[in-house]
């Protein structure tokens, strides 16, 4: 893995996410979410997630972040949830049935990623993995264990 590369991109991406063009800004925060693991993305992704401009790129930085299915996605959203303004706050909701509603596995491992956030995280993050959480709870998926 090159890590001169992967600072390069989360840096390009990061430029193209402060573009005046929504389509850019959802592009930026698609492929940002893909190095959620780095420092370097997480202002920038709590800015897309957060997009005072256009809630596509909410929806669209939110569904790449949970699609990863992992701490450091559901982090992050956990993190713009706690302060989103309650049309994000819709938005974020949305995304989190639609990525999470179809397998109970992958919703079962988010319920306990929200859990371990809730034990160990800071208030910000405990706040909105408490909302993550219940959110998740009310989900009954389509597809369970045979």
């Amino acid at each position: 893995m090159d890590s001169d590369l992967r600072y390069a991109a989360v840096a390009v991406l990061g430029e193209l996410g402060r573009s005046h063009d929504y389509r850019d800004r959802a592009d930026a925060g698609h492929g940002l979410a893909g190095f959620a693991e780095m420092r370097e993305a997480s202002e920038p992704l709590l800015e897309l997630v957060l997009d005072p401009g256009d809630t596509f790129v909410t929806r669209r930085t939110v569904e790449a972040l949970l699609r990863r299915r992992d701490r450091f996605g559901l982090t992050i959203v956990a993190s713009a949830l706690a302060v989103a303004n309650s049309n994000h706050s819709d938005w974020i909701h949305t995304a989190i049935v639609d990525v999470f509603g179809t397998f109970s596995s992958d919703r079962d491992n988010a319920i306990r990623l929200c859990e371990e956030m809730l034990r160990g995280a800071d208030d910000r993050i405990a706040l909105g993995a408490r909302q993550m959480h219940e959110t998740l709870a009310e989900i009954d998926p389509i597809l369970r264990p045979a």
